[in-house]
């Protein structure tokens, strides 16, 4: 059934559509048809581009949808998206500019942890709500107690990849661990999350590399990892600096597995790193492949759309989609057309109506005590084969079957 699904993706289109409509169909159409601002910002140029266009798409897709079906109250949503490129002075300025000069209603962004942190007290300061649905480091949504916080994320907090990670390497026996980290505010949190997590286990790293943006050869360092007897190197970085820890373990002569979060998944670390990269294990909250419905529907939507077989990094568009629709859930829970940001927040944090998305099935997925929608239940293991990123284990392909509810 799946596969008749995608190759023919007329027939998937109406499951995402008639979810759409079964929650907005009734609404009242607005008198002024006034467009709805939602802002974007994300890097969609420089070194971390892959992901940051991959979330627009996914955002894009749930907009079309939602405008095929009228929008908010017949007012379409209209993307301001901006381009932080990596710059965390840059994406504050633009964040200001969003909520001061765009008037967006509420904004869906940022990839890059440090970018961020950068830019979450101007939105918290102006009281508007932001969703994250890329920037992954434990941080982001501790700078506020949860009560009093705008922000919201729905992509997995470091603080539960870390410790998944490390169980499945405990679990083969893999207990001495290398981490190369880089000496961003994501690379230096992952490092910390996965030392907490050995610690957990009574275990140390071994080994411990700290390296800047840009390095070009990490072999020297491998060797020392190699020769403190490491069995498994654990990565933290996002872009091309990954398939320099992947090359450095093959010329050091490591058969160590290279083990890390999702920037492990991207184009620029699987087709830089090339055969060093064939075999590395993965975290993700999404994988590429039709494993039921909902999935299919949105892999059948992401090729009519941008007629691409192959997703970029499917976990940022998933979460990027998934996060479109949660702002959505909350809007049309207001009422009175009075959408000022602590409404938005108000509803964001208790959402009256299950949504059932592609990464999880959100079932309040936030609240005053909590602002992370993912929980460890619904990572599963990735493994990269013949350059493309797949299940690790059956048994979470046939988990994956069943899309999974925070706990």
């Amino acid at each position: 059934m799946f596969t008749s699904l995608l190759r023919n993706p007329r027939r998937a289109l109406p499951v995402c559509l008639l979810s759409v409509a079964a929650l907005f169909g009734a609404s009242v159409q607005a008198q002024n048809p006034a467009p709805l601002k939602v802002g974007v910002v994300g890097p969609m140029s420089g070194g971390s581009a892959d992901f940051g266009n991959a979330m627009l798409n996914g955002i894009n897709i749930a907009v079309s949808e939602i405008n095929a079906v009228g929008g908010y109250l017949g007012r379409p949503l209209e993307l301001v998206v901006k381009d932080d490129k990596g710059d965390p002075e840059l994406a504050a300025k633009l964040s200001e500019e969003l909520i001061k000069t765009d008037k967006v209603i509420s904004t869906l962004g940022f990839c890059n942890t440090g970018v961020a942190l950068k830019a979450i007290p101007v939105f918290q300061a102006n009281q508007s709500p932001l969703i994250v649905p890329c920037a992954a480091g434990s941080p982001v949504t501790k700078q506020v107690e949860p009560a009093a916080s705008y922000i919201f994320r729905i992509s997995p907090s470091e603080e539960i990849k870390a410790p998944f990670m490390v169980k499945d390497v405990l679990r083969k026996g893999l207990n001495r661990v290398a981490i190369f980290a880089d000496a961003t505010p994501y690379g230096e949190s992952g490092k910390n999350d996965v030392i907490k997590a050995l610690a957990a286990a009574n275990l140390k790293p071994v080994h411990i590399t700290s390296f800047p943006l840009g390095v070009k050869d990490l072999r020297a360092d491998m060797e020392k990892a190699r020769d403190a007897g490491a069995n498994v190197v654990i990565a933290y970085t996002v872009g091309p600096e990954n398939a320099v820890i992947a090359r450095a373990r093959v010329a050091a002569g490591l058969s160590a597995p290279l083990v890390g979060p999702w920037t492990l998944s991207f184009p620029n670390f699987i087709e830089t790193a090339g055969p060093a990269a064939e075999g590395t294990f993965t975290v993700q909250t999404f994988i590429a492949e039709p494993s039921n419905e909902r999935r299919v529907a949105f892999l059948s939507a992401y090729r009519r759309m941008f007629n691409e077989s192959r997703m970029a990094v499917p976990m940022a568009s998933a979460q990027g989609y998934d996060a479109t629709y949660l702002l959505m859930y909350a809007i049309f829970g207001i009422r009175d057309g009075r959408l000022s940001g602590p409404a938005i927040k108000a509803q964001l944090e208790d959402l009256r109506k299950v949504y059932y998305g592609v990464v999880a099935t959100y079932d309040k997925p936030f609240d005053t005590t909590s602002k992370d929608a993912v929980t460890e239940n619904m990572l599963v293991m990735g493994v990269v084969r013949n350059g493309r990123v797949t299940f690790a284990y059956p048994e979470d392909a046939k988990r994956n079957l069943f899309v999974q509810r925070k706990q």
